[in-house]
């Protein structure tokens, strides 16, 4: 069985140009607890990755138009969102160009759902990192490390799981610089530029002015950091 933790909040994306299985797939796996997007070729796939983020990709291979190597390909050169191909074809050159191309693993059909879940399990417990305890508060928000949740005035505040990934790496090292290269290799953005966009999105959500920012800083020609609130004392309640 997948582990419940693993699955809370892994955000799917399913594409298959197969209606039937690319349904049952998105039902099977809703009721494992996983959230789950779809789309019937690689074209709709682009855009919804333009448009949302994911923590673990499905992708058919053999599929009209654009295959499901060629687009772990253009995935691998922006991103490095895990990647599980499904394919009918388990030739050995086909699972080498799928693995060479970016993928993470590869599944051939017919395969067993209880298969599926533990593989979506051993990708997203590999990716995931090991996370630090504890939190961290800036004026009225609180961010719990190891939950990665965030609250502001006590009420949560949802995150995307860019988002997320972004204040977790920025709150791990509070006052620290960080710079987009490396903010881009630990939350598995991929592009510079995307930190820029994840970072005016999450200044909406804990500034009171995001035009003026107070915690998420720009260090001009460095990068950003969190301005955090001083650590209470040891014993302080």
């Amino acid at each position: 069985m997948t582990d419940p933790q693993s699955s809370r909040d892994a955000h799917l994306l399913v594409v298959d140009d197969d209606d039937p299985i690319r349904s049952l797939l998105k039902r099977f796996l809703s009721e494992r607890g996983y959230r789950v997007t779809t789309a019937r070729d690689a074209g709709q796939a682009r855009t919804l990755l333009d448009t949302l983020d994911f923590d673990l990709l499905i992708l058919d291979v053999m599929m009209p138009g654009e295959d499901g190597f060629s687009l772990t390909q253009a995935v691998r050169t922006e991103s490095q969102v895990p990647i599980l191909l499904l394919t009918a074809r388990d030739l050995p050159e086909d699972r080498i160009e799928g693995l060479r191309r970016g993928a993470d693993d590869y599944l051939p059909k017919p395969f067993e759902p209880e298969e599926l879940l533990l593989r979506i399990d051993a990708i997203l417990r590999r990716a995931r990192p090991v996370l630090p305890e504890g939190e961290v508060a800036f004026g009225a928000c609180r961010f719990d490390l190891r939950r990665q949740e965030l609250t502001r005035d006590g009420e949560a505040v949802r995150l995307t799981s860019a988002e997320a990934a972004l204040l977790a790496a920025l709150s791990a090292r509070p006052g620290e610089v960080l710079t987009r290269t490396e903010l881009a290799k630990r939350t598995s953005a991929g592009q510079e530029r995307t930190i820029d966009v994840q970072v005016t999105r999450l200044r909406r959500k804990i500034e009171a002015d995001p035009r003026d920012p107070v915690f998420l800083q720009t260090v001009r020609g460095a990068g950003y950091k969190l301005v955090a609130d001083p650590a209470p004392p040891a014993g302080a309640s």
